[in-house]
């Protein structure tokens, strides 16, 4: 038998469900977009992705946006694509907020609640050292120069007191919570939250021996062409998820309390700081 000639035709472009059935055309059928959402890579990326990932997962469920988790291979990646506007969404640490704020267009829209962020060094529990000038001459390890709390903040405390170190970068909190712990290093730069969600074998070898003044914490952030409505809807999510059990659960293995609402001049008290670590961004 002779097939319909307008039946034929759809099927040969693959679209049983064309106008000869009295539907739409699937390619005219809209399509949800997806947002990527980057988070600094303070660990390693199968460690974020096991924490951030249900995480995102809910956020998605709750607003009807689709948000894909991404992170990069370490700090300085994630510098570069922040540089080039290569995430909507992004979770990225004080400093990077100021310089991609001005240089690529984001905006903050949301933090953590009820946190202050303050880096700390941490040592062996055994460790004699019970002071930073305990440190003199000694190499000190720490994430990534511009790593805000873990790596900015302690060296600048050194400084302040005028007691000489070697510093040392190694990639990751993780990185360097399992150098000191294994002995590899005498001391390490980080922040609570990391140290917190660290396995336990890891988090219980070490203790704070000191902590710096605090900040204004990270920055979830949104790039300008995310449309406000859709901001808003991912927003409102967020904001839900300390109000209930579920909610709260996928938070824990992050030490979030919550999230709440934020806007860029809370930020002003890093500018102030005055940091000029990333120059080649911070003067496009």
């Amino acid at each position: 038998m002779k097939p319909n000639s307008c039946l034929y035709g759809f099927l040969r472009m693959g679209l049983l469900a064309g106008f000869c059935l009295g539907v739409p055309a699937l390619a005219q059928q809209a399509v949800p977009q997806a947002l990527s959402f980057g988070i600094v890579p303070q660990q390693t990326a199968s460690k974020l992705a096991e924490d951030w990932g249900p995480l995102l997962a809910e956020i998605s469920k709750r607003s009807g946006v689709t948000l894909v988790f991404r992170t990069a291979p370490n700090i300085p990646g994630f510098e570069e694509r922040l540089g080039k506007g290569g995430y909507d969404l992004a979770y990225m640490n004080p400093y990077h907020y100021v310089v991609f704020h001005a240089a690529s267009g984001y905006r903050a829209f949301a933090k953590e609640q009820e946190r202050k962020i303050k880096g700390i060094l941490v040592v062996r529990r055994d460790s004699p050292y019970r002071k930073p000038a305990d440190l003199a001459g000694k190499t000190v390890v720490f994430p990534a120069p511009a790593a805000f709390a873990a790596s900015i903040l302690p060296q600048a405390e050194f400084g302040r007191l005028k007691i000489p170190i070697e510093a040392k970068f190694i990639a990751s909190h993780d990185s360097v919570y399992r150098a000191v712990a294994s002995g590899l290093h005498e001391a390490g730069g980080g922040i609570q939250r990391t140290l917190e969600s660290s396995p336990p074998e890891i988090r219980d070898a070490l203790r704070v021996l000191a902590e710096t003044p605090a900040y204004t914490p990270h920055a979830f952030a949104a790039h300008a062409r995310v449309a406000p409505e859709v901001l808003a809807k991912v927003l409102a999510a967020m904001q839900s998820l300390s109000a209930d059990e579920v909610g709260r659960r996928l938070l824990l293995p992050l030490a979030f309390k919550g999230i709440a609402a934020a806007s860029d001049k809370e930020w002003n008290d890093i500018r102030a700081l005055d940091i000029d670590l990333l120059r080649r961004y911070s003067q496009q």
